[in-house]
C-alpha cells in the first residue's frame, strides 16, 4: 500500500474503525468539506432509465451486478411459479364450483376423506417450497460472501441526514454527499430527490469492500439496480462485497426510517474505469494503493474531463464517463 496510515479492516479491528468517527464534527460537515481538486471534477451524465426508477415500471429496475443478475432470475422464476400455482387454484376452484354446486348435485357427497388427496396436497407442496429453498439458500449465500483481499474499500457512514464516503485505501480522505434541490437537479439532467452534490464514486468491473457504519441513529444503504443493501448502524461496522458490472451512475435511498429528513438521503454511485477512478482519487487529494510499489507518481492529476458521445456538437452524451484528458 502506498499510504501507511490508511489501514485495510484486516489490519485495523472494527471497533478501532468506528471508533475513529466523531459525530460531533461530522454533524457540521457539508458539501463544502470535500477534497483539494473536487470543484474540478465533472460529473458523468447519467442515462436515462439506468440505475434509476422509471415512470410506470412494473418490475425491478435492470440489474448491474452479478448479485443482481442472480436475485433477478430467481425472482423472475418465483414470480412464474406463482403464475402457476395460482391459475391451477383458480381453475380447481371453478372445477368445483361447477360440479358440486347444489343445483348440479342435489344429494352432497358423505365423504370425509381421501387418503391419495391428502398425500398429494401435502407432499406436492412442501417439494415446490423444497425448490425454492434451494436457489435462495445460495442467492443468500452469494450475497454475504466475503470480499477477497485486494478489494478496494470504500466506507459509507449514515448522518442525519446526509451520507459520508470514506476512502481508508486511498487516502482516507472523504467525500460528504447532500441531495440536491429540484432546480439544482434539473439542471444536472438527473433525477430529483435522487441527485446529490458528490456522488460516491467507486471503480467498475473490480471488487469493493462496502462498509457501512452510523454516526447517530440507524441508517440503511440500498441502491435497487445493484441488489445491494445494507444496513448502517451505530457503533457497528458491517459489510458486503459490490461489483459493479459497467460504468455508470446507480441511483438508491436511505432505506431505514432515520428521523424527520429520512427521504432526503439519496444515494448516487458513480462507476468509472479504474483509470479514471484513480484519476478523481488524485483530484480528491488522495492516494493510489501500490503506486509506490509501481513506480507511479502520486501528483495529482489534471480534472478529468467528460468525453461526449452525443451527435449534438458540444453536447454530453448520456452516460459518457469523464475521462483524463491526453497529453
Amino acid at each position: 500500500m502506498a499510504q501507511e496510515a490508511a489501514e485495510t479492516p484486516a489490519e485495523t479491528p472494527a471497533a478501532e474503525q468506528v471508533e475513529a468517527l466523531d459525530p460531533a464534527d461530522a454533524a457540521e460537515a457539508s458539501s463544502e468539506d470535500v477534497g483539494p481538486g473536487a470543484g474540478a471534477y465533472t460529473p458523468m451524465q447519467p442515462t436515462p432509465g439506468k440505475g434509476m426508477p422509471v415512470d410506470g415500471g412494473l418490475d425491478v429496475q435492470q440489474q448491474y451486478s452479478p448479485i443482481g443478475h442472480q436475485a433477478n432470475s430467481l425472482h423472475i422464476g418465483l414470480v412464474w411459479v406463482m403464475a402457476i400455482i395460482s391459475a391451477f387454484v383458480l381453475a380447481l376452484f371453478i372445477w368445483v364450483i361447477l360440479k358440486y354446486n347444489r343445483r348440479a348435485n342435489p344429494v352432497p357427497s358423505k365423504t370425509s376423506h381421501n387418503t391419495l388427496i391428502e398425500v398429494i396436497w401435502t407432499v406436492v407442496p412442501a417439494l415446490v417450497l423444497l425448490g425454492i429453498a434451494v436457489p435462495s439458500i445460495g442467492l443468500l449465500s452469494a450475497q454475504y460472501k466475503s470480499p477477497p483481499k485486494d478489494a478496494i474499500t470504500v466506507k459509507a457512514i449514515g448522518y442525519q441526514w446526509y451520507w459520508g464516503y470514506a476512502y481508508p485505501d486511498n487516502g482516507d480522505f472523504e467525500v460528504v454527499s447532500n441531495m440536491l434541490t429540484k432546480e439544482e437537479a434539473d439542471a444536472r439532467g438527473e433525477p430529483h430527490q435522487l441527485a446529490v452534490d458528490n456522488r460516491m464514486v467507486v471503480p467498475a468491473g473490480v471488487p469493493i469492500r462496502l462498509q457501512t457504519t452510523a454516526a447517530d441513529v440507524i441508517h440503511s444503504f440500498a441502491v435497487p439496480s445493484l441488489w445491494f443493501k445494507l444496513d448502517a448502524v451505530p457503533g457497528r461496522l458491517n459489510e458486503k462485497m459490490l461489483f459493479i458490472d459497467e460504468p455508470g451512475v446507480y441511483y438508491g435511498q436511505c432505506s431505514e426510517l432515520c428521523g424527520a429528513r429520512h427521504g432526503y438521503m439519496p444515494i448516487a454511485i458513480e462507476a468509472l474505469p479504474m483509470d479514471q477512478y484513480n484519476a478523481w482519487v488524485l483530484a480528491q487529494g488522495g492516494s493510489i494503493a501500490g503506486a509506490e510499489e509501481e513506480g507511479a507518481e502520486a501528483e495529482p492529476a489534471a480534472a478529468p474531463a467528460q468525453e461526449p458521445e452525443s451527435a449534438e456538437p458540444g453536447a454530453p452524451g448520456a452516460g459518457a464517463a469523464p475521462v483524463a484528458p491526453t497529453a
